[in-house]
């Protein structure tokens, strides 16, 4: 097998431009083509990139050079397209979530490892810097024995931002109303719950809760559905260690995240950002109290060093990370980090919390996965 990996994209919306800009990272992913249901978003996008667009999405299919196919369409058309192109006998790497409902995220699963095909979701964010540096430390127990986790993905109040002058780099507006319909909670909650498998091992019981607070979003168009826009939950991992995630469009934005040991504290701001600082703060005995100490320790891994990205927006990721991930476990016939049992498991995480105002009772989680590998540059 030749070095590169032919990909092509179904999807040329907002998030389309994140992928491309970072694509240029890795020289040996080679975009085959792309295709949108909307023409003229296929031809203004594929013209901004300089890549050649296919006139259908079975043209698309039928491209036997494509090994691998990027899907980031909306995420109701998840489930549709990755079936699709599975069926096609073409490797995968979806936006997050690899589908809406978990008995059609298993049924993806089942056709991969039926098929011997590699399918992966984004987020992609426990490969970067930030994430596997917090893991690295965790592995070295610099803040001793883990108990209790708090995880924050608060975003303000959308509905009252200037989201309507949202543009991304080649001019596709910001797709307010399938983030209101889909809700934050599937949109992001994955950020850190992609994360915490990898650091503490499968979930076991997910309890949570979710509501729908703001009643009426404000936009120029009726949404079909007003999906929960605020949620928390308390995730027990099989490690014991149990996590508290909060995520909202309600509360001022605080994408911040504190893992406490015996030990110390282990913190980092912004998950959404590869550079983000990974700090310790240590614990002490003094007079009959536990004192937590002022002063931060900054934890660092020096054989890696973060760039900074061109492109615009409220954060710093490399968003063609997870593709290269799975185009080198193509290559190398090894397992994919973020591997199809994988993927399911955090599809699992997310759509429990989601759907937790239709249960009062705790989720009891089914799917598991093989352990994950750090990245070598950080072991």
């Amino acid at each position: 097998m030749s070095d590169e990996i032919n990909i092509s994209i179904v999807g040329c919306g907002f998030v389309a431009d994140y992928y491309l800009t970072t694509l240029k990272n890795y020289p040996e992913l080679k975009i085959a083509g792309v295709y949108d249901l909307d023409r003229n978003r296929t031809k203004n996008f594929a013209q901004y990139h300089s890549v050649a667009t296919y006139n259908s999405f079975e043209e698309l299919l039928q491209d036997t050079q494509v090994e691998l196919v990027v899907n980031l369409t909306n995420p109701q058309s998840h489930f549709e397209l990755n079936l699709a192109c599975l069926e096609a006998n073409k490797h995968v790497y979806c936006e997050k979530p690899l589908a809406m409902e978990l008995a059609e995220a298993e049924k993806l699963v089942e056709i991969a490892e039926q098929k011997g095909l590699y399918l992966s979701c984004a987020p992609c964010s426990l490969l970067g810097e930030t994430a596997q540096t917090i893991w690295k430390a965790l592995r070295e127990e610099t803040v001793g024995k883990v108990y209790a986790v708090y995880s924050e993905m608060d975003d303000g109040l959308i509905h009252k931002m200037s989201y309507q002058s949202w543009f991304s780099q080649s001019g596709i507006p910001w797709p307010y109303k399938d983030e209101f319909e889909v809700g934050c909670t599937l949109e992001h909650a994955g950020y850190y719950l992609s994360w915490f498998p990898a650091f503490f091992g499968p979930a076991q019981s997910v309890t949570g809760f979710s509501s729908t607070l703001i009643k009426d979003k404000k936009t120029d168009v009726p949404l079909n559905v007003n999906a929960p826009d605020f949620s928390v939950a308390c995730i027990k991992f099989t490690s014991g260690v149990v996590v508290r995630l909060t995520c909202s469009i309600v509360a001022p934005h605080d994408h911040s995240l504190r893992i406490f040991g015996d030990k110390g504290i282990l913190s980092t701001p912004d998950s959404w950002f590869y550079n983000s600082p990974v700090h310790i703060r240590r614990m002490f005995n003094l007079r009959r109290k536990m004192i937590v100490s002022p002063l931060k320790q900054k934890y660092s891994l020096t054989s890696k060093k973060t760039q900074k990205y061109d492109y615009r927006g409220a954060f710093q990721m490399d968003f063609a990370r997870g593709i290269a991930e799975v185009a080198d476990a193509i290559r190398e016939k090894r397992p994919c980090r973020l591997s199809a049992r994988y993927s399911l498991h955090v599809n699992e995480l997310v759509l429990a919390i989601h759907h937790a105002t239709e249960t009062s009772s705790t989720y009891i989680v089914k799917s598991s996965f093989d352990p994950v590998e750090p990245m070598p540059w950080a072991k």
